[in-house]
């Protein structure tokens, strides 16, 4: 049986004066190297895309992170200007997927703006500069440092006993992750399941819970370490799997 295929929705982009349909190198090399599946980056329109169409010819569902924020009228709040950048292509291109995908049964792995864009679109909220709550750490991307130092490894998380991540990583408890964001998951949509938070109660992963198959949301960066970092790799590794199941049953 040939290599699966995976979906990943494309981030639109501005260089040299045009307009670009782009995904990060370290998703699609995690998904090459780790879970052993090739990548199809989905163009990313307000319209005109055929969900189903781009679903019958993969075997899964990679949402990744991306420097852009949810448009907040799409969980009934007001957009401000700090809640920016938006990138309006590729919600409407996600939250499709993602709905249609967990219809499916189709293994699905969403990271950072993925996580929020999967609580969006099965009816939850984002909070926005969550680093202005009390109580709440900084989060965010740390300042004037070169990108492994900006996604280090530096951050504790409690994954929740007998969660569908702890059966992944093999391990519950107290996990070392790389998390960076301003934005995070305010109500939890119904048929989400929170897995993991950080220590100030950020939750940090969730599943869908009637999902029939692989479907999980991590706020943090897996892909960045996911050569060399064992819970990283174990995440993607389960991805890879799933999606060599679902391509099987259903060749």
């Amino acid at each position: 049986m040939s290599r699966p295929i995976i979906a990943i929705p494309a981030d639109i982009r501005h260089l040299d004066g045009a307009e670009w349909h782009a995904a990060q190198t370290q998703y699609l090399a995690a998904a090459l190297n780790v879970a052993n599946v090739m990548s199809l980056i989905v163009p990313a329109f307000e319209e005109g895309n055929d969900v189903d169409a781009i679903l019958d010819r993969v075997d899964g569902l990679l949402v990744s992170g991306s420097a852009t924020n949810v448009h907040p009228s799409l969980y009934g709040a007001d957009a401000r200007e700090t809640d920016g950048p938006f990138d309006p292509g590729r919600d409407a291109t996600s939250l499709a997927l993602i709905r249609r995908a967990i219809e499916r049964g189709m293994p699905m792995l969403a990271i950072c703006r993925g996580i929020q864009e999967l609580n969006v679109a099965l009816g939850g909220t984002l909070a926005s500069e969550i680093q202005e709550q009390p109580g709440i750490w900084d989060h965010r991307k740390p300042a004037d440092v070169d990108r492994d130092e900006a996604f280090a490894i530096r951050q504790p998380v409690h994954i929740r006993e007998g969660s569908c991540i702890a059966r992944h990583l093999g391990m519950a408890g107290e996990v070392q992750i790389n998390s960076l964001h301003r934005q995070a998951i305010a109500q939890t949509a119904p048929r989400l399941q929170v897995e993991a938070t950080a220590q100030d109660g950020t939750i940090e992963a969730v599943s869908v819970i009637d999902a029939k198959g692989f479907a999980v949301g991590v706020q943090w960066h897996p892909e960045y370490w996911a050569e060399s970092d064992a819970p990283s790799r174990a995440l993607f590794e389960a991805f890879g799997n799933a999606v060599r199941a679902y391509q099987k049953r259903n060749a």
